[in-house]
């Protein structure tokens, strides 16, 4: 952090602008998996992969590649190369922009360590920030693996782990961001509301993790009923797998089940916690991120409950991926504006 409170807003803006990339990519990562895209791209080349088909060529050569995947062969086998080109750009684009990342993050960087505007003490802390980042481009390879081998689906492990390394990314810089525009006051304390305001933003991280479940088990694609999952409130199958702890990870029907129960515990949590914070004596910054939370938590059920019925389709999918970014946001300034007051 420098001494300058000028150079630490530009730093500061520089990562928040950062957030915003990392939340395009969230969003897009979510078009790319709803449209069933991820798959359409059979090899990873860090480098040169930057260059998309330029001619006709380039199109068959890749296309003959991706026909030699199970998903062609088991899914998609009726493609003609039009076809192909439909699902190849979405997650062509979502692998450019993680390359643009790269270069968003390192430039700047660089820039303010010769500029001053990064002491050595912080240089760890950025660092940190992009080796994390190069981990989620080998992560997200990954996870395209688990694919292109017998099954055409990747892995719910790896899909998960992928999206919540993403969200811890977004997070860190995020967190770095808000403590350079809000250094901690002499003589600051814990406000009597932050044990609660950490509880809620643990339970909004394990809600999101368990989302990830559901996405990588195509979860939302069964019992597309609410409250009750079809003529059950709680349905049959739910501990059919053994060992008993796997039905948490490989089970549509409890994977569902645990995402519908956190969610509703998590709306009733956020609308306890804003009732009792709209009567304490919240910091300035504290009170409107208090009401931001209460109204994302009811638009995040309000798409939840809407995805699910509808079956999940793309934009309300994405959407509703989007949104629990968002609710992490507004969550983690709370945990941030309550933490020393």
């Amino acid at each position: 952090m420098s001494d300058s409170p000028h150079q630490n807003r530009i730093v500061a803006t520089w990562l928040l602008a950062m957030c915003g990339l990392v939340f395009g990519m969230v969003v897009l990562g979510g078009f790319t998996r709803l449209t069933g895209s991820g798959l359409s791209m059979v090899d990873w080349r860090p480098i040169m992969g930057i260059l998309p088909p330029l001619t006709d060529a380039d199109w068959q050569r890749i296309f003959e590649m991706y026909k030699q995947s199970p998903e062609f062969q088991k899914v998609n086998f009726d493609f003609g190369i039009n076809e192909f080109k439909g699902i190849f750009w979405l997650e062509y684009l979502h692998r450019v922009l993680g390359r643009l990342i790269g270069l968003a993050f390192l430039l700047p960087f660089i820039y303010f360590v010769v500029k001053g505007y990064i002491q050595r003490s912080d240089w760890f802390k950025y660092l940190v920030m992009f080796i994390l980042g190069g981990m989620q481009g080998l992560l997200g390879w990954y996870m395209v693996k688990s694919g292109l081998v017998d099954v055409p689906e990747v892995s719910q492990y790896r899909l998960t782990a992928h999206l919540a390394a993403a969200f811890i990314i977004y997070a860190y810089m995020f967190w770095v961001a808000m403590s350079l525009l809000f250094p901690v006051p002499d003589g600051a304390r814990k406000h009597p509301l932050y044990g609660r305001t950490l509880a809620v933003a643990v339970l909004i991280a394990v809600t999101i993790i368990s989302g990830g479940f559901v996405a990588g088990l195509k979860a939302g694609k069964i019992y597309n009923t609410f409250p009750m999952m079809g003529d059950f409130w709680i349905p049959p199958g739910l501990m059919a797998l053994e060992p008993f702890w796997r039905n948490f990870f490989d089970n549509m029907v409890t994977a569902q089940f645990d995402h519908r129960l956190l969610a509703v515990t998590t709306f009733v949590v956020v609308v306890l916690y804003w009732a009792k914070a709209r009567k304490a004596d919240l910091p300035r910054r504290a009170r409107p991120a208090a009401n931001a939370l209460l109204h994302t938590v009811v638009l995040q059920v309000v798409l939840g409950i809407s995805t699910l019925l509808m079956a999940v389709p793309v934009v309300l999918g994405a959407a509703h991926q989007a949104v629990a970014m968002v609710l992490l946001t507004v969550i983690l300034y709370l945990v941030h504006a309550l933490r020393r007051v």
